[in-house]
């Protein structure tokens, strides 16, 4: 019995061996639908070249290679404009060869780009019988009678998609634009806590975590090209720096309460309101004394020195360790006779302090004049121009008050009027952050205002044309 297997059936090729025409792709195919739509320029268009000014604007968003945007601009310098009406196709045949040669490429990477072309929807082909690339006019600037090769209708077909994708590019980087300023002011927001903490010398992990996470944050945004993820960075940027800022805010409170418990010269006043004096201060009281004289006994030199206030240790120091200096005659010293028959100079509100007169320190520090009630102020007059001088600074009530504990009064007003002072260009932060690393140096024993005093007097000399100053005996 004779069987038949499958197996032994005849095999049949639907197209028999290679033929040399075209494979016809999904990107062919659609790119062929495309071009049969196209009838004419897009309303509002005028000329072929808005098509190709709407392609390249939309290039980034379609993915588009540069090399195949050349390829199509060279393309459209053989096209012409009765080329692209109504009833004709833009069909244009360069030669294989010159198309080589005009993109500088091999053969087979032109076949390549022209595939790609083909596949991405941006022409399609027109083959000749031959397969051969040509095409004829009625005259050399007539319109296209017959033509074999690139066909560039889709181009003009899919104008309205281009210039969709190109408005919604340029409405991406401006939102971009937009989002990374927010992150640039958010990062600066950041930065100014931080050295803000760091100059009330405010520590903690907390602060460390932060410089970290905001610091890797920022790098991470650097990267990021969609909106939708910018904008989540951003926001998260935005947080951190909030409660940071609330959380600075807080200790801050914290701190400028402890100062104010610690020093409380006007509980009632305003935030930047002078401080008040209700003492009167007795003729010759023996603890404000500053200068004793060289027949003044005491029974020990220290004695009594812990009873004296900062000011008065620093000018007892500097009695010892100094011969005594004349005060000019217009400046009248009050005399008396102690107990002991000892002769005393009385200190006076008019007196110096560190051999610096309220004269010469409103000369040297012209901005205290603005806060003065009086052309010839003493020193409680200065010690309030300095305290409404500070806010103007931008140093806060706080730190004016852990200076006046530090130094006292006195040399805290000096110090202001000294920043005041002080050009812009000679802050590294701000006069506030100078004030306080003064302060900061007064408390570790190494301030020395009189050299700061010393200095102003040599720049104002200078700039008056009168040379170094001589320095005065001390």
């Amino acid at each position: 019995m004779q069987t038949e297997s499958a197996l032994g059936a005849q095999r049949e090729s639907f197209a028999g061996g290679p033929t040399g025409f075209r494979r016809l792709t999904p990107g062919l195919l659609a790119a062929d639908r495309t071009a049969e739509s196209f009838d004419g320029l897009p309303e509002g268009v005028t000329v072929p070249g808005q098509v190709l000014a709407a392609l390249k604007a939309a290039a980034p968003s379609l993915g588009l290679a540069p090399r195949l945007v050349h390829a199509i601009d060279w393309l459209f310098k053989f096209t012409q404009p009765q080329d692209w009406g109504q009833g004709s196709r833009p069909i244009v045949w360069p030669s294989a060869s010159l198309q080589q040669e005009a993109l500088g490429l091999s053969p087979t990477r032109v076949k390549a780009i022209n595939r790609e072309m083909i596949e991405v929807g941006l022409i399609t082909m027109k083959d000749s019988p031959n397969g051969k690339r040509y095409g004829k006019r009625t005259r050399p600037k007539g319109p296209i009678v017959e033509a074999y090769g690139f066909d560039l209708s889709p181009l003009a077909t899919r104008y309205a998609e281009f210039v969709r994708l190109a408005e919604e590019a340029k409405a991406e980087r401006a939102e971009m634009g937009r989002l990374r300023r927010r992150a640039t002011i958010a990062r600066n927001g950041i930065t100014q806590l931080l050295e803000t903490a760091a100059e009330y010398g405010i520590e903690g992990e907390e602060w460390l975590t932060l410089i970290r996470e905001s610091r890797s944050q920022t790098v991470a945004l650097k990267w990021v090209e969609r909106p939708e993820e910018m904008a989540v960075g951003v926001e998260s940027l935005e947080r951190r720096q909030r409660l940071a800022r609330e959380r600075l805010e807080f200790l801050l409170s914290q701190v400028e309460s402890g100062a104010q418990e610690a020093v409380n010269p006007d509980p009632k006043g305003a935030e930047n309101g002078p401080h008040q004096y209700t003492y009167k201060p007795s003729p010759y009281p023996q603890e404000e004394t500053v200068i004793a004289s060289e027949r003044c006994k005491s029974p020990s030199p220290d004695a009594g020195i812990d009873q004296q206030t900062p000011v008065e240790r620093q000018e007892l120091q500097e009695a010892r360790t100094t011969p005594p200096v004349m005060p000019p005659k217009s400046e009248a010293t009050a005399v008396s006779m102690t107990r002991q028959g000892d002769v005393r100079p009385a200190r006076t509100d008019r007196g110096t302090v560190m051999q610096l007169s309220t004269d010469e320190l409103m000369h040297l520090a012209p901005r205290l004049r603005a806060y003065l009630k009086t052309p010839t102020p003493a020193w409680p007059e200065i010690v309030d121009a300095a305290d409404w001088l500070r806010g103007e600074l931008g140093v806060s009530k706080s730190l004016w008050g852990e200076a006046c504990i530090t130094m006292g009064r006195e040399q805290a007003a000096i110090a202001v009027a000294i920043v005041s002072a002080k050009p812009a260009e000679h802050f590294r932060s701000s006069p506030g952050g100078y004030f306080h690393g003064m302060v900061a140096k007064a408390k570790a024993g190494e301030l020395n205002l009189a050299r700061t005093i010393w200095g102003l007097r040599d720049g104002g000399r200078r700039r008056a044309g009168q040379g170094r100053p001589e320095r005065r005996p001390v």
